[in-house]
């Protein structure tokens, strides 16, 4: 399979690649400009803009594609493992 067919693969999955890119980039200016974006660690950032994108290609293309909804957990898994590897360093080595 060459570029051209994934492509059109995908577009038949996710609708139009121009329509995807601009709900996406509409969450994630939404995003942005909330109070906590700024602060946030950029692993928190990624996954939330990864998760926007995959929200975009739900809202504009198959909605029953389940590998969107699983990518969705897991880019929230990713913050949720890297926020208990950082508290576990954290702790004080009682050994």
């Amino acid at each position: 399979m060459d570029t051209t067919d994934i492509l059109m693969e995908r577009e038949q999955t996710y609708g139009r690649y121009e329509i995807v890119s601009n709900i996406s980039q509409e969450i994630k200016r939404v995003m942005r400009e909330s109070p906590n974006y700024r602060i946030m660690p950029n692993f928190a950032r990624e996954s939330m803009d990864m998760i926007a994108n995959k929200i975009a290609r739900i809202l504009n293309g198959n909605y029953y594609h389940e590998d969107s909804w699983r990518d969705i957990s897991g880019y929230a898994q990713l913050v949720i493992m890297t926020l208990e590897d950082l508290h576990n360093d954290n702790q004080p080595n009682t050994a």
